[in-house]
């Protein structure tokens, strides 16, 4: 690897001192992950390598996978990771663990973290295999084989609820910050909750992760196996509510959307007469969390996270494109324009800035999300909505606006804003979309008025 491309020789990544976003060394660092849940099962190495590689280029930094799914969990070659589904007792004599030590290591070569869950919650924990009788035996296999690998966050849960096996949960992230206190920690909750709702007190919880999930507005209640309105209250599609919720708890700790809605996932995932979500809402749930202070974001496509290989094979929850057409779908290669703009702007220095909405803030799709700092204000419309602002915070200074159009990346010149006053910006119709991000920041010198003609 070139100079400058391995984060973790800056220094090893951490929170920063505020609580609110992370750092390799001095340099900020913006998490994007990308969700590959069955990376270890369903692919050979060069197919793994073709993913990373992929991901990699596409401004992915950290990729999540989980090396256990269910109990009778095996790769593709057929070898099993636990002898007699015993997580006591990892099978080393096959495959397995050879493969998850050969990927592992690759992504590291190719400069990527890895968010790792040792098992999936859901099916391994809440049924009792994974149990405070054989807990430390397999954390500490899993444990002492990745000790000394720079570039693992440990993930506990796995698409559960944190109260489903509380003690179960509290030892593991436990055993991973006692291995490795200098390493980072977290918990991938169930669908429409946060991790901060059982674990934010934990000393081994660096940050919170959220699953805004795959539910419209209008899919509040269905009868499903995954119904929760009623314990964690219900935010619908504005998943800017869950960081706001998580930024307003002490101490100050990180937050990213660990499960938004999947691009080419079945709105409701159950009901496949139901249409699917496609890029233009995967970018809406991107730029609604960053734009509220989360600190990173994780995206996900159906077919990818399930490495969906064989079409005569019923997929779940839909899925209808090979994971290898998948990894070149839009949603996902639109996700490197919100990080290269904050990157540009110094996303580590703003805050969530709502209160620049002048005439009434919009619900729902008409949603007015900003994010500003001393010398940029990014503002986000959905569908096109114009966006009145209060340039108060500004007074004195001159301000550069441009649009930036979230499927292409690229900016368009408006002009110079005075900042003090108030400025209505109404966004140019396109033919790829109607969302659209406006982009203030600070003139860095007076344009020479003499070179302009009248």
């Amino acid at each position: 690897m070139g100079n400058g491309q391995v984060p973790w020789e800056k220094g090893p990544l951490r929170v920063t001192e505020d609580g609110r976003y992370f750092r390799c060394g001095e340099e900020p660092f913006f998490l994007l992950g990308d969700t590959a849940w069955l990376l270890f099962h369903q692919l050979n190495l060069e197919e793994s390598y073709i993913y990373l590689k992929n991901r990699r280029e596409l401004g992915y930094n950290v990729i999540l996978a989980d090396f256990i799914h269910t109990a009778d969990q095996k790769n593709l070659a057929g070898d099993s990771a636990l002898v007699d589904g015993d997580p006591a007792k990892p099978d080393t004599e096959g495959s397995f663990w050879k493969h998850v030590d050969a990927v592992v290591e690759m992504a590291r070569e190719l400069g990527l973290y890895m968010g790792l869950l040792p098992v999936w919650g859901s099916s391994v924990v809440k049924s009792g295999c994974l149990n405070m009788e054989n807990v430390d035996a397999y954390m500490k296999f899993v444990l002492d084989r990745y000790h000394d690998c720079p570039h693992i966050i440990w993930i506990v849960g796995g698409d559960v609820r944190g109260d489903a096996a509380a003690e179960v949960f509290r030892r593991m992230g436990r055993l991973m910050k006692k291995d490795r206190p200098d390493r980072l920690v977290t918990y991938h909750p169930f669908g429409r909750t946060s991790s901060s709702l059982w674990f934010h007190q934990e000393d081994w919880l660096d940050f919170n992760l959220f699953q805004s999930g795959h539910r419209r507005y209008d899919q509040v209640s269905m009868q499903e196996w995954d119904d929760n309105t009623a314990r964690e209250g219900w935010f619908g599609e504005d998943s800017w509510k869950y960081v706001e919720r998580d930024l307003g708890k002490q101490p100050a700790k990180p937050v990213l959307d660990g499960e938004p809605s999947y691009e080419w996932i079945l709105q409701g995932l159950h009901d496949r007469t139901q249409p699917y979500w496609k890029a233009a809402d995967v970018r809406r749930y991107a730029y609604w969390s960053i734009f509220a202070g989360a600190a990173g974001h994780v995206y996900g496509h159906n077919s990818i996270m399930q490495f969906y290989r064989d079409t005569a094979r019923e997929g779940a929850f839909g899925a209808k494109y090979l994971w290898t057409d998948a990894i070149h779908h839009p949603g996902g290669a639109q996700m490197i324009h919100l990080k290269k703009l904050c990157e540009r702007v110094g996303f580590e220095k703003g805050h969530p800035a709502g209160e620049y909405v002048l005439y009434g803030q919009g619900e729902k799709y008409d949603y007015i999300s900003v994010f500003a700092g001393e010398d940029f204000l990014l503002a986000y419309t959905v569908n096109g909505r114009r966006i009145a602002l209060s340039l108060g915070a500004f007074r004195g200074k001159t301000l550069e606006a441009r649009w930036m159009d979230p499927v292409t990346g690229l900016y368009t010149y408006i002009g110079e804003i005075a900042g003090g006053g108030e400025a209505v910006f109404n966004p140019p119709e396109r033919e790829d979309g109607t969302d659209a991000v406006l982009v203030l920041q600070s003139a860095k010198k007076a344009p020479c008025r003499s070179c302009i003609k009248k």
